[in-house]
């Protein structure tokens, strides 16, 4: 991983069920992200949920993305 990559974790499935029901969403409307990107860690598999924290200044900025 690259000082300037985002750090990128992969959810566990009950924390998968615990977003998707605080959002109020289903897996399919999550943004996409490619399961050949080389910033996912490893063995993540499609409908996997991947967490993106980036750094902005002070605060932390937090994604999610869906494996395909």
């Amino acid at each position: 991983m690259h000082i300037l990559q985002p750090k990128h974790t992969k959810l566990k499935p009950d924390e998968v069920k615990k977003l998707l029901a605080e959002l109020n969403i289903s897996l399919s409307q999550l943004p996409k992200i490619t399961a050949e990107d080389p910033a996912l860690p490893e063995k993540c598999q499609a409908g996997d949920v991947v967490k993106i924290e980036r750094k902005n200044d002070d605060k932390i900025n937090i994604y999610y993305r869906v494996v395909i």
